[in-house]
């Protein structure tokens, strides 16, 4: 039978063990003074961040149930600007070293910790000497002596962290900060992850060195980074190095509800305009300095997706440079909140024109699509070139087919004193007229294929305010078309048998031409028709005037003639009218007068309306024909 004296004394072994254990963890207190807890701390600290501690408040050693030192009111660095203060700072003690009578930190948390990192023109910050001790410390090979690294994890708990660089004028500060900094020793890599507010944004972030040790010396090291806020989402997998300066390769991801808030957030002026809603970018990204330069690109915003390269650089200034291709373009959402006419279509919109945005950043962009919407219109492959630079945007529109035929130009938009300046030329070739000016001017009325061809300038805070100022040239030729709303030759026919037989309502039908020419030239809102001649068929018509921009209205004099088959034959009937009126709805008068005369019957009655003596006689009989629908208000006496 076994003896039980083994189990028992096996037991009263461990206990033993066990007893003196807890009496050393008892007694270390009185054996190790405080003094000397507290100045192996502050070595292992100094040895560790290369920056000189300074304990500016009372020091608290505690070894059980866990083994603490906690120093209060800490700075690390020098005044008047320390690198590193803290209302408290907690280490943790290794356990076996502490009863071997050696005080080695486990780890360090920092409570209300406040970190300033100040950068240098040269590149370098006030924690170089951290990163230099760290390479140090953590170089394979190192002397024991050397490996003064005792504490793998830091802790922080609100915190703050400012970082300022005098030279760019950069001043930004993390607040609420709760992070975790680790590099465990059985492996190369760091990760630190937490939370910070940054600009009144609470941000989620983590990041991952795989060779910290190449990191610290410069050398290339895998990093990745996640960054997630209300503002946006960053993601970047790739590497980086310092050698000779800070670059970083590898794939960027960002994304984001609101791209107008998300440039709101960096504190530049809100984007002109609407849309820049939802966004989305991947691309391999090379950033060193204040260049990134981005190949591979998949861009999307407000639905609309392109895919290129890019560029982008922060000096002087923010400056974005690109070339894109996309499938299909909508550029609606960028004028939903600007109105060129008002719901009635009727009169210029007064809404105020907004442009400031243009100004925080300059923009170099080329950008080519099958198919393009604005608004209501409809553009097939198009390309376009966008340079934005001080505020004065050009758009250049290399090709674009509009309208079913051609359209290249330019356009500048910049900001003036009294509100937008704005310059364009624009040559429409063989567009569809009627959808052509329909869209642009909302003139429905001609119809045929043709060439425009606009040359303008114009200053003011709203659109009304900019007809009002607008100056320049227009020339317009068709062929093959119609002005809708008078049928001019069978109303000549008709006035040439029947000379007074205006009865009836003649603004119906359509008036076809072979050929349309017309020359304007405008100043301060009012278009002066040079010239106006058309011609087709039976009909030719010469026209004159003015119109007036602002009020969309005409003010027009002309004479139209019926015209014989034979060449250089005289016109067999001829007559002055006039068209006055809202452009897109007026009112052609022919000349009354004229058709009095031509009537033997009704001449004598012209003569004596003239006559003052037998005015009153015969103003019955004038009364008689305007209600006939024969004599024109125009032609009372």
């Amino acid at each position: 039978m076994p003896s039980p004296t083994g189990p028992i004394r096996l037991s009263l072994v461990v206990a033993a063990v066990f007893a003196a254990g807890i009496a050393a963890l008892l007694g270390a207190p009185a054996l190790i003074p405080a003094d000397t807890v507290r100045q192996a701390i502050i070595a292992n600290v100094r040895a560790v961040t290369g920056l000189e501690p300074t304990i500016r408040g009372d020091v608290a050693v505690s070894l059980f149930p866990r083994a603490t030192v906690s120093f209060s009111d800490i700075a690390l660095g020098d005044d008047p600007s320390p690198a590193l203060t803290a209302d408290r700072l907690t280490a943790k003690l290794k356990m076996l070293p502490l009863l071997l009578g050696r005080i080695e930190p486990a780890d360090v948390s920092l409570t209300r910790p406040r970190l300033l990192v100040a950068l240098e023109p040269d590149g370098r910050s006030n924690w170089s000497g951290l990163m230099a001790t760290l390479a140090r410390t953590l170089k394979p090979g190192a002397q024991q002596a050397e490996r003064v690294l005792s504490f793998s994890e830091i802790r922080m708990t609100n915190g703050t962290i400012t970082v300022t660089d005098a030279a760019h004028g950069i001043s930004e500060e993390l607040s609420a900060v709760e992070l975790s900094l680790a590099w465990p020793s059985i492996a190369r890599s760091f990760g630190a992850t937490g939370r910070f507010t940054w600009r009144g944004e609470a941000f989620d972030a983590s990041a991952n060195a795989g060779d910290l040790f190449a990191a610290l010396s410069g050398e290339r090291s895998g990093l990745k980074i996640r960054l997630a806020g209300a503002p946006f989402k960053l993601a970047f997998d790739g590497s980086m190095s310092q050698r000779p300066s800070l670059k970083l390769e590898g794939m960027l991801g960002l994304d984001g509800r609101s791209l107008r808030e998300a440039v709101r957030w960096t504190g530049h002026q809100g984007l002109p305009g609407g849309g820049f809603g939802p966004f989305a970018l991947k691309a391999q990204a090379t950033m060193t300095g204040g260049m990134a330069a981005f190949s591979g690109v998949n861009i999307e915003v407000d639905g609309n997706i392109a895919e290129g390269v890019m560029g982008l650089s922060t000096e002087p200034r923010v400056a974005v440079k690109g070339t894109l291709a996309a499938d299909a373009l909508d550029f609606t959402p960028y004028l939903s909140t600007f109105e060129v006419l008002r719901s009635t279509e009727r009169d210029w919109s007064r809404g105020p024109i907004a442009i400031d945005g243009l100004s925080g950043f300059d923009l170099d962009l080329r950008l080519s699509a099958a198919r393009v919407s604005v608004a209501s219109a409809r553009l097939g492959r198009t390309g376009v070139a966008a340079n934005l630079r001080d505020g004065k945007l050009t758009l250049a529109i290399g090709e674009a087919q509009a309208y079913g035929g051609v359209l290249k130009g330019a356009l500048v938009l910049s900001k003036s004193p009294a509100g937008a300046d704005i310059k364009s030329q624009l040559q429409f070739a063989d567009v569809d007229l009627e959808s052509c000016l329909g869209e642009l001017f909302a003139i429905r009325r001609l119809e045929g294929r043709g060439n425009l061809g606009l040359s303008v300038e114009a200053t003011g805070d709203s659109v009304m305010a900019l007809t009002r100022t607008l100056s320049g040239s227009a020339n317009l030729t068709a062929r093959q078309g119609a002005i809708a709303g008078f049928n001019a030759e069978q109303l000549l026919k008709r006035l040439e048998q029947r000379p007074l037989s205006m009865g009836g309502d003649f603004r119906r039908g359509r008036t076809p031409f072979d050929k349309l020419t017309a020359t304007l030239k405008i100043a301060q809102g009012t278009a002066s028709v040079e010239e106006l001649l058309v011609e087709g068929g039976a009909v030719r018509l010469a026209l004159g005037g003015s119109a007036s921009i602002p009020a969309r209205d005409l003010d027009l004099k002309g004479t139209a003639a019926l015209v014989s088959a034979a060449a250089d034959a005289a016109p067999v009937f001829e007559l002055p009218f006039v068209v006055q009126g809202p452009w897109d709805d007026p009112i052609m008068l022919p000349d009354a007068q004229s058709l009095i005369r031509r009537s033997g019957a009704a001449a004598p009655l012209l003569e004596a309306v003239r006559d003052r003596k037998t005015r009153d006689s015969i103003r019955s009989v004038i009364d008689q024909l305007d209600r006939d629908g024969i004599v024109t208000p125009a032609s009372r006496p």
